[in-house]
């Protein structure tokens, strides 16, 4: 059997579409696992074909039900370990808890690093993951964590806009790094919103710095959840001058009165990938989705061929 026969992807239930492009990117088939509910809600899975000394990916995100994925990935990674899998890859294209990866008070938890307790305690031999909300995450690791860019994504769909007098917007001071990198992309000026927070999940802006006037400012994150900070961040843009306002970000977590937020605002288009499959309620006609599939699964041939994996990083 050649090396190419020994690569095998699987999937949870999260994003069974991306991991069918993703399948179909790399040209072979999707493993068949079955994924069931026992009565009393216990996940059930059963991997239906050999996985012996086979190079494993398993591809699952960690978004809504976030515990019942994490559980999923889990009892995958079981499953193939003890089905003698020779390496057991995990792709993550969205971290779940991320933003817990730090105590900002006494006795609160880092859950970033208990998920990744748990994944190498199930089994996982490597992890390949996307935008991490703190890139710090990668170091709650003791095996291979290869950090895919969505920005590189997002950067040539804006290039073929062909924007002019664009300029790019970070909608918080802790997003600077990443609105840069945007910018040298785009060849455009950056922006910050100086904004606080109230109380939690409000946001009141309180300064605009930089030159946003008569241009079209494209905010982007690396998550939109409840859209608070996007909405009124377009709003406060196109106050302060701007011509028209663009959201983006890698992952479209949209929960509680995200859906709704983006459809009131003043914003022209949000652009997002499918790290996290969304359902017909929360697509609207100013959301474009772009997809990681094709990063995903060079990423996953590079590994399996045992080549570099930040070659992919420099996209054009």
């Amino acid at each position: 059997m050649s090396k190419g026969d020994k690569k095998k992807i699987f999937t949870g239930t999260a994003n069974k579409p991306l991991a069918q492009e993703i399948a179909d990117h790399i040209g072979i088939p999707l493993g068949k696992a079955e994924v069931s509910r026992f009565m009393d809600g216990e996940i059930n899975i059963h991997i239906k074909v050999c996985v012996r000394v086979s190079n494993v990916f398993l591809i699952q995100p960690l978004s809504h039900p976030v515990n019942e994925n994490i559980m999923e990935l889990l009892i995958l990674i079981d499953a193939v370990k003890r089905a003698s899998a020779k390496a057991v890859n995990t792709v993550i294209p969205y971290y779940g808890y991320a933003r817990q990866d730090r105590k900002t008070r006494a006795r609160d938890p880092i859950t970033a690093k208990l998920i990744a307790d748990l994944l190498t305690a199930a089994g996982a031999d490597r992890v390949i993951a996307m935008d991490l909300h703190a890139g710090q995450i990668q170091g709650f690791f003791n095996i291979p964590f290869d950090h895919l860019q969505g920005i590189p994504i997002l950067a040539n769909y804006f290039k073929q806009k062909n924007i002019k007098d664009g300029v790019v917007v970070s909608p918080d001071l802790g997003g600077v790094t990443r609105a840069r990198e945007l910018a040298e992309r785009l060849d455009m000026p950056i922006a910050i919103i100086d904004k606080r927070r109230p109380a939690p999940n409000e946001m009141e802006v309180m300064n605009i710095i930089g030159d946003v006037r008569g241009r079209s400012a494209i905010m982007v994150d690396d998550i939109i959840d409840t859209a608070g900070t996007i909405s009124f961040g377009a709003k406060a843009l196109l106050e302060h001058g701007a011509k028209d306002a663009y959201a983006c970000c890698t992952h479209p977590v949209f929960s509680g009165p995200a859906i709704e937020r983006l459809e009131a605002s003043p914003l022209k288009e949000v652009v997002v990938t499918n790290t996290i499959n969304l359902p017909p309620e929360k697509f609207l006609p100013k959301i474009k989705v772009l997809s990681v599939a094709s990063l995903i699964g060079d990423a996953i041939m590079r590994i399996h061929d045992e080549l570099s994996v930040s070659t992919l990083f420099d996209i054009n």
